[in-house]
């Protein structure tokens, strides 16, 4: 491992676990001495985390921590839904390979046999996060989009905007089966109206799959052991649309 990959790493942990605080500024110097590398890898991996928008670069020199409010949150997940609606539009117009769609519909099957347990184990749980994975990122391949694919990667880096960010926050809250059911339902309308060479409802559909994630940030916002499971939570701001207070 290069030594900018495990500064990059490191530092990326501290930050999601809270143990580099919101707004605190990041001293070059003390970033050497607790990871243990040298200045060159601590730079690009600051600049990395600032590309990723963990990091915000301050007016006169270094970086801080990027600190979240609800109105971020809302943004990228709003953003993702736009994106992959678009994907989902494009590739109902453009139509699909018929292999592609056998394999997304593959993803669909496996979705099914593991939804017939309504009392899902943490096991269960670990095989949907890897189901849901693979679907949406093979949703957004059926677009054969490099511009679609490249934008939204700069989405996903936000630690709570992916299609599995609240799944475990969705265990938390209970009757997780019901929400992943009704996720399912909306996957399979969703490569049915792209099948069905059906844009504008695919993009509809899509868009309306990520505004469950939306649901679930309301319910875990309210609940402090569920707003635990988000990643980053620590970094958000649960008092006002502008962060004013924590």
């Amino acid at each position: 491992m290069s030594q900018t990959i495990k500064a990059l790493i490191q530092l990326r942990d501290l930050i999601l676990n809270g143990e580099l605080q919101p707004g605190e500024r990041l001293l070059e110097v003390a970033l050497v001495e607790h990871l243990s590398v040298s200045r060159t890898p601590i730079r690009a991996a600051l600049a990395r985390l600032a590309e990723e928008g963990l990091l915000e670069k301050m007016p006169n020199g270094g970086y801080a921590v990027r600190e979240f409010t609800e109105r971020d949150i809302h943004d990228a997940i709003a953003m993702r839904g736009e994106l992959e609606g678009m994907a989902a539009r494009l590739a109902a117009e453009r139509g699909v390979d018929a292999a592609a769609l056998a394999r997304i519909k593959e993803v669909l099957a496996k979705f099914d046999a593991l939804l017939l347990k309504t009392d899902l184990a943490d096991s269960d749980l670990a095989r949907y996060f890897d189901l849901n994975h693979i679907f949406h990122r093979q949703l957004i391949a059926l677009a054969e989009s490099f511009i679609i694919e490249r934008t939204l990667e700069h989405v996903l880096v936000l630690p709570f905007a992916s299609p599995n960010a609240f799944v475990m926050a969705q265990a938390e809250l209970g009757q997780a089966w019901k929400v992943f059911y009704v996720a399912q339902e909306q996957h399979k309308n969703i490569i049915e109206a792209i099948e069905n060479r059906e844009g504008a409802r695919a993009d509809a559909l899509a868009q309306e799959h990520a505004y469950l994630s939306l649901q679930t940030l309301q319910r875990a916002l309210k609940d402090k052991m569920v707003l635990s499971q988000l990643p980053a939570f620590k970094l958000v701001m649960t008092n006002g649309d502008d962060g004013e207070s924590r």
